[in-house]
């Protein structure tokens, strides 16, 4: 049943054939992950993840202990450490689960060989790259150049129910401020709503 919205996904942005989603569905492995454990995913092989149910986040720790968060993933997200798991490259990313979490462990392999089979594949798997680039960019300009009140806006728009989701303090650093700066931006925007 879990994988039946992964399914419902390709259905909708491809022309599968149903061997080709059997081939895939064979090829992946289903991980439940409980609520604040850590998914380690195999250096040696690309890996992809796909959040069927729960929430994970994507976050490093700075020298001075403190976090920062790159990416929640919900449902229907899809998430990598690829800098480590791509690359090769030993970094100090990690990926936890907030909630209990059900995701789909996706191959490289897999995902390379469903794509020289199948043209739509190859463009959703191109999509879902230019999307993940268009996302770091926009958080790299969004950090930059938006004011705190700006980056919240986008936030609730980008993550609507994360809110009701996370502690204050993880939105907080997702959005590169103090949760006391997150109070006060939250406050006015609430006294701009009662005018």
């Amino acid at each position: 049943m879990a994988t039946k919205y992964f399914i419902d996904y390709l259905k909708e942005n491809t022309s599968l054939s149903e061997e080709d989603l059997n081939l895939l569905l064979y090829k992946c492995n289903q991980i439940i992950v409980e609520k604040g454990a850590f998914v380690q995913l195999n250096q040696d092989r690309k890996q992809l993840l796909y959040v069927q149910q729960g929430l994970l986040r994507y976050y490093s720790i700075d020298e001075k202990g403190k976090e920062h968060i790159i990416q929640f993933a919900p449902e229907g997200w899809f998430i990598s450490d690829r800098l480590s798991n791509w690359h090769q490259n030993k970094d100090d990313f990690f990926i936890e689960a907030l909630e209990p979490t059900t995701a789909l462990l996706l191959t490289g392999d897999a995902l390379t060989e469903l794509a020289k089979r199948n043209h739509d594949f190859l463009e959703l798997n191109y999509q879902l790259l230019n999307n993940h680039v268009r996302q770091l960019q926009k958080r790299i300009n969004q950090l930059l150049s938006y004011t705190a009140e700006a980056r919240y806006l986008e936030f609730i728009q980008d993550y609507p129910d994360i809110m009701n989701r996370v502690p204050q303090i993880m939105v907080a650093s997702y959005l590169g401020i103090t949760p006391e700066s997150l109070s006060r931006v939250r406050k006015e925007i609430a006294e701009k709503c009662k005018s």
